[in-house]
């Protein structure tokens, strides 16, 4: 971790390996000052990974960084223990939270952290990339609650870009809060809800199988993406509404 003027710099980094005997090694687990990480107790080939805020934040001009890699014949999934909150901090520049995921052929990663939160004040912007091989299985959610109870959200900018076998299968923005173009929050945007929500799921077996588009309620829709992938938008109330909705959308892809 480097703490600067302008914010803290903080950089984590998960490598999962095949370990040759049915399971999946972690040969680099490695996390500094708010992004802690804690190896829990898998399930059968798969590793489990938690990601721990030791710190508040991310904080105005703070930039963190978290990289995971799933090579050939690993099982990852990746959580957090709480919400992230982002905060306006003492310094007024713009929040950075990046993610770099790569799924190697054969390999396969879930990306599952808890929600995150963008309290009044604050500005945040989140880019997540994905590299997924040919034959890589990934699932990826991402969840955005806008405001704490009772209280106005912060600006919140987010884009997820993902690639399969090396063409773009999903390149999309999310911008959010006080500054946003026009609308955001409008009938054609959020329409005043409050969490959003993204679904990403990449299968081999969707090139000769794919999902077929449909709605989910009024606020929720599948669509399929170019390549062996599917994406899942979603709007509600609150956090809770969310995550059901995305639970019951990855529970219907079987």
């Amino acid at each position: 971790m480097t703490t600067l003027a302008g914010g803290v710099r903080a950089h984590a980094r998960i490598a999962a390996r095949d370990d040759g005997r049915g399971g999946t090694a972690l040969p680099v687990l490695d996390g500094d000052g708010p992004l802690a990480l804690r190896r829990t107790r898998g399930s059968g080939a798969e590793a489990r990974v938690v990601l721990v805020g030791a710190m508040s934040g991310p904080l105005g001009g703070d930039h963190f960084t978290v990289e995971a890699e799933a090579a050939d014949g690993a099982r990852l999934r990746v959580g957090s223990a709480a919400a992230t909150i982002a905060l306006p901090g003492q310094n007024k520049g713009e929040a950075r939270y990046d993610v770099r995921l790569s799924v190697a052929d054969g390999a396969e990663l879930h990306w599952l952290p808890e929600q995150l939160i963008s309290a009044r004040g604050s500005d945040l912007h989140v880019t997540t990339h994905v590299e997924v091989g040919a034959t890589g299985r990934l699932v990826l959610r991402e969840e955005q609650v806008l405001g704490r109870a009772g209280e106005e959200p912060g600006r919140l900018g987010s884009r997820i870009r993902v690639r399969v076998a090396g063409r773009v299968a999903l390149d999309q923005e999310l911008s959010c809060g006080p500054g946003a173009p026009g609308g955001w929050d409008g009938p054609a945007g959020l329409g005043g809800l409050r969490a959003v929500g993204q679904l990403v799921v990449v299968r081999p077996e969707f090139a000769d199988a794919p999902v077929a588009a449909r709605m989910l309620g009024e606020t929720a829709a599948v669509m399929p993406l170019a390549g062996p992938a599917v994406l899942v938008s979603a709007a509600a109330q609150d956090a809770l509404r969310l995550r059901r909705v995305l639970d019951e959308a990855l529970e219907s892809f079987g």
